[in-house]
C-alpha cells in the first residue's frame, strides 16, 4: 500500500494552507484529500483533546491507524511525489520518530515565520472562528493551563520554538532530506519558492500553478454578523470543504479575505515576545544557515 514520499511538516500559520492548494495543482504531485490528518503525531494514540471545539476540528479528522492513513493515497495514479501537508508534525515531539519509523526516506519541507507574528496570527485565527474570547495578553497567560488541560489549540507561543522543534528532525534525518523556507519569501515570491520545491521533489519545475489566491488569511471579519455565522458554521465548513470544487474554494477564500481586518499587535507585547524567542532565533540561524536578524527588531 502507498505511503508518502514527502511531508510539509509546518509551521502552522506560515502559509501551509496556500502551499497545500498550490501543490495540488501540479500534475505530478498528489497530496492527501484531508489536509492535516495528524497521523504521524497521533499514530496509535487515543484521542483525548479537551479544548472547546476540539471534537469538531481536531478529533473528527485526525487519523491514528496506518491502514486508514494509507487509504488517503488510494487516489494515486501516475503522480511521482506523494505527500501530506500537516503543520502539527513540526510541533509534535513524537512525529519525527514516527515519520522515521514509517517513511524514513521521505523528503521534509518546513516554512517558518517570525514566531511573534506567527503567535499573533494563530490567536487572530482562533478569534475569527469563534474559539478565542480572551484578549491576547490574557490568552498567553492561560496557555500553560490550556496545554496541561489537553487543549488541542491555543498553543500560541509554544509553537514558535522552531530551533527546538527542527533539531529533532536534524538529529534523525539526513539534512539533504530537509528543505527550510521562510514565510516572507513564500509571500513575496511564491512561484520562485514553488519552483525550488518542485526541483526538490524531482517533478517538472517549469509548471506554474495559479497563486493568485492566498488561503486561510488571518484577520477578523469586519461584520459582527459574519463573525457569529463563522463561529456557528465552522464545523460544517470544515466538513464539506474537501468535497468542494477548487474554483468554489478559491471564490470562498477571495470573498472571506476581502472582509477581514487585521488588528495590529501592541508594541509592548511584541518586545516581550521577541525576548522570549531571542535565544531560539539565534540558535535557529546557525541550524538552517539563514539570516533571521529581522525577526529580532
Amino acid at each position: 500500500m502507498t505511503m508518502p514520499n514527502f511531508l510539509v511538516i509546518g509551521a502552522a500559520k506560515c502559509g501551509t494552507t496556500s502551499l497545500y492548494q498550490y501543490l495540488k495543482q501540479h500534475p505530478q504531485i498528489y497530496v492527501t484529500p484531508i489536509k492535516e490528518t495528524n497521523f504521524f503525531a497521533l499514530d496509535g494514540q487515543q484521542l483525548d483533546f479537551r479544548g472547546p471545539g476540539d471534537q469538531e476540528a481536531k478529533c473528527r479528522f485526525s487519523i491514528t491507524d496506518v491502514e486508514t492513513y494509507r487509504a488517503q493515497f488510494q487516489g494515486v495514479t501516475t503522480e511521482k511525489a506523494l505527500g501530506e501537508v500537516c503543520p502539527a508534525y513540526l510541533y509534535s515531539p513524537r512525529a519525527p520518530e514516527r515519520i522515521q519509523h514509517h517513511v524514513p526516506h521521505a523528503k521534509l519541507i518546513a516554512v517558518l515565520r517570525n514566531p511573534v507574528e506567527r503567535a499573533y496570527s494563530s490567536y487572530l485565527m482562533a478569534v475569527r472562528v469563534g474559539r478565542e474570547r480572551l484578549d491576547f495578553a490574557r490568552a498567553l497567560q492561560e496557555e500553560p493551563n490550556r496545554i496541561q488541560n489537553k487543549w488541542g489549540w491555543g498553543h500560541y507561543v509554544s509553537m514558535g520554538f522552531y530551533y527546538t522543534q527542527l533539531k529533532r528532525y536534524f538529529d534523525r534525518f539526513d539534512p539533504r532530506q530537509i528543505k527550510i523556507y521562510l514565510f516572507e519569501d513564500l509571500s513575496a515570491g511564491p512561484l520562485g519558492i514553488l519552483k525550488d520545491i518542485f526541483r526538490f521533489l524531482e517533478v517538472d519545475e517549469a509548471f506554474a500553478p495559479d497563486v493568485s489566491v492566498r488561503h486561510n488569511v488571518t484577520g477578523i471579519p469586519r461584520s459582527r454578523v459574519l463573525r457569529v455565522l463563522n463561529t456557528r458554521l465552522f464545523p460544517l465548513k470544515e466538513a464539506v470543504k474537501p468535497f468542494l470544487p477548487v474554483r468554489v474554494r478559491q471564490l470562498m477564500s477571495e470573498l472571506k479575505n476581502r472582509d477581514l481586518v487585521k488588528l495590529p499587535l501592541a508594541p509592548e507585547m511584541r518586545k516581550k515576545l521577541i525576548e522570549v524567542y531571542r535565544e531560539e532565533i539565534t540558535k535557529l540561524q546557525g541550524l538552517i544557515q539563514k539570516d533571521l536578524s529581522s525577526w529580532l527588531t
